[in-house]
């Protein structure tokens, strides 16, 4: 599977946990309730602040790219071979490090050197945990 095949399947997935979306009547307030398999979805709506009334695959595509760095779907299409492998180690260690940490310690080294201390650095250190939120359910 190539890396944009993955980013696909990602999306697919968040989406498919928002399809599980069903209405939860709180008095005057309309909210929802979702039985994911693969995503926080609570925490990726309100954390990206979506708007859990018109989410399409597009829109979730859009959140997965940013989720591994990138400003839209578009880019994630265009990047490098170097940078689509350093974007699916974030995302799937995103229990390690969070990508505004990542990019505020290693962000400003060219996308070849920020692999070689991704992998050395943070592949290998099975003590490292992010405090902010992983989005992912299943591991």
């Amino acid at each position: 599977m190539t890396h944009i095949e993955y980013f696909k399947c990602q999306a697919k997935n968040l989406f498919k946990d928002y399809k599980t979306q069903s209405p939860c009547d709180d008095d005057e307030l309309i909210d929802y309730k979702y039985d994911p398999k693969f995503f926080d979805i609570d925490g990726i709506i309100v954390d990206y602040d979506l708007d859990e009334e018109n989410l399409s695959l597009m829109k979730l595509q859009h959140i997965i790219a940013l989720m591994i760095g990138f400003e839209k779907w578009a880019d994630l299409l265009k990047a490098s071979e170097a940078e689509l492998e350093l974007a699916k180690l974030l995302f799937d260690n995103q229990d390690k490090i969070h990508l505004e940490d990542w990019r505020m310690f290693y962000g400003g080294y060219d996308v070849d050197i920020q692999l070689d201390i991704f992998k050395e650095i943070i592949l290998n250190d099975d003590e490292r945990h992010s405090p902010f939120p992983d989005y992912r359910l299943s591991r």
